[in-house]
């Protein structure tokens, strides 16, 4: 984006600080970005979402990948959209996201938007298929990620193959347990 008085609120394009991951982040925006311009911002991550998994050596399907679940301090919302625009609301894909700490089993196959309340339980979060590439949005509504992770709600297998992240609850150092085929964070 051309140097402007109001540009520098037009974002896209990865984190300069992340790794390459699986698939490209189109757009964010947090309190990192443009020498903390952005400070006490909510987070704001548009995801593309591939095929299969890119960017990740030994990982070769989305279900090796899933977000255990966890909860924040702040609500979230998540939002899943299609990319077929003869037929907007099929997601081209199929998502599964447990909600509460029954993990209650959604199957998501249209495009949506999730609300996640204040400490609430959510997770596991898994791809199980994309037939078309379709968009990922995820809000935290805080200005700092926080994060709280509930491995002991799946089985010891489910938990290879799941992504758990413990922030700002009992420290706010970021400790991260990959996927069991996962080098580091998607």
């Amino acid at each position: 984006m051309a140097e402007t008085k109001y540009g520098k609120y037009i974002l896209s394009g990865p984190r300069p600080w992340n790794p390459p991951g699986t698939g490209a982040v189109v757009a964010f925006v947090d309190g990192k970005v443009n020498d903390n311009a952005y400070s006490q911002s909510h987070q704001y991550y548009i995801h593309w979402v591939p095929a299969v998994p890119e960017g990740l050596p030994g990982v070769s399907s989305w279900e090796e990948m899933g977000h255990g679940p966890h909860k924040h301090k702040y609500p979230e919302v998540v939002m899943h959209i299609g990319t077929d625009p003869d037929n907007p609301l099929d997601l081209g894909g199929e998502v599964e996201f447990c909600l509460g700490p029954e993990m209650e089993k959604h199957t998501l196959t249209t495009s949506n938007l999730v609300y996640l309340p204040a400490d609430f339980i959510h997770g596991p979060w898994i791809i199980k298929k994309v037939a078309r590439p379709f968009i990922m949005v995820t809000v935290e509504q805080s200005p700092t990620h926080t994060e709280k992770s509930y491995q002991e709600l799946v089985s010891e297998e489910e938990r290879d193959n799941l992504l758990f992240i413990d922030q700002g609850y009992d420290s706010v150092e970021r400790v991260i347990k990959p996927a069991k085929k996962m080098k580091r964070e998607w």
